[in-house]
């Protein structure tokens, strides 16, 4: 009998794309996937359940399927999907917790993968240049997703302590691009002008969508508990993205970036929570040691191989013509407002 492999957040381009990775793995059985919209994937190895992690009743879900391997991949950066912020929330922080409660129950869950991020990190002005596992988040002052990030992996090593017979993998991903990953980095770099921050060219680390699922598959078929970084080697500056995206810079003060997020978030634009506006502020580089030496991986694309590929893939599409339009006007006419700049002073 090969391993029963239950996966949340199915119907995400990545829950999609490791289940069906993972359907035909001949170590594997049977792949569950579980979300509250049906995916559109079919194999003869894949069943779909409809169940909302939030509920108490995702350990009847545990109880009926019987998986020996839980992977945790509906931990979401982008609200619009959840359907709002507080909903987002409720998803990566109770959803979680209601998760790995049942797995604490579920005698017979041995392995239990949690796909993270590395803006469980942070982004600070005052944080090393580059970020090691052992790097201490300041849960009090982590926003938004971060701190759902931060509250999720809580969770995550409560259950390890409370089932050590499991073998617990947190995977902290950097951003994902790739030819066909839905993502708020591939939708902002879409974007016929690009948001940047005034005086800021901050570095970017990427990953690249067939090293995530093949991270994701090796931490299901293969032993490799702990905690990683997943990240490509290399950074690539804010204006080489832009420029390689052939995109144009929209210059604003650090002040009106939030705005703009905002703006571009109603809009329908871009899906991304404005707190993690900062990353195009600051940046993000993180360690990716541990994945290479003790998780034993190389991801086979650098960072700016991961962001070509993309760029490649996509051409010169931009996202939602008719939105863009809109919050253009919306913005200048905010920037034209005095009672808004009074404010922003």
């Amino acid at each position: 009998m090969g391993k029963r492999v239950l996966i949340t957040g199915a119907s995400s381009f990545l829950g999609v794309r490791l289940a069906e990775a993972l359907a035909g793995h001949p170590s594997v059985s049977e792949v569950i996937g579980v979300d509250v919209r049906p995916p559109k994937l079919k194999h003869d190895r894949f069943e779909f359940i409809r169940a909302d992690i939030r509920s108490p009743l995702i350990y009847r879900v545990l109880t009926t399927a019987e998986p020996d391997t839980v992977v945790h991949a509906d931990i979401t950066s982008r609200p619009g999907r959840a359907g709002g912020r507080s909903a987002q929330k409720e998803q990566n922080v109770i959803g979680t917790m209601q998760l790995l409660g049942a797995c604490q129950r579920a005698e017979f869950v041995r392995k239990v993968v949690v796909r993270s991020s590395t803006a469980v990190y942070g982004n600070g002005s005052t944080d090393p240049s580059i970020l090691r596992e052992d790097w201490s988040s300041r849960a009090l002052n982590l926003p938004g997703y971060s701190k759902d990030v931060f509250e999720a992996e809580q969770f995550a090593r409560d259950f390890g302590r409370r089932r050590p017979d499991v073998s617990l993998t947190i995977l902290r991903m950097a951003n994902i691009v790739g030819p066909t990953a839905e993502t708020s980095m591939t939708q902002f770099f879409s974007l016929a002008l690009v948001p940047t921050a005034l005086g800021f060219d901050p570095r970017l680390q990427l990953l690249h969508e067939d090293d995530a699922i093949e991270i994701l598959r090796r931490s299901v078929t293969q032993e490799r508990p702990g905690v990683f970084n997943a990240a490509a080697d290399g950074v690539i500056y804010l204006s080489q993205a832009i420029r390689i995206a052939r995109r144009l810079p929209l210059p604003l003060i650090p002040a009106l970036a939030t705005i703009t997020g905002d703006l571009l978030r109603r809009a329908g634009v871009v899906d991304f929570p404005t707190d993690q506006i900062s990353l195009i502020v600051h940046g993000r580089v993180v360690d990716n040691t541990r994945l290479k030496k003790l998780f034993g991986y190389v991801p086979r694309y650098t960072t700016g191989q991961a962001f070509r590929d993309f760029v490649a893939a996509r051409g010169d599409n931009v996202s939602g013509p008719r939105a863009l339009v809109d919050w253009e006007k919306e913005l200048y006419g905010l920037l034209s407002s005095s009672k808004s700049l009074r404010a922003i002073r």
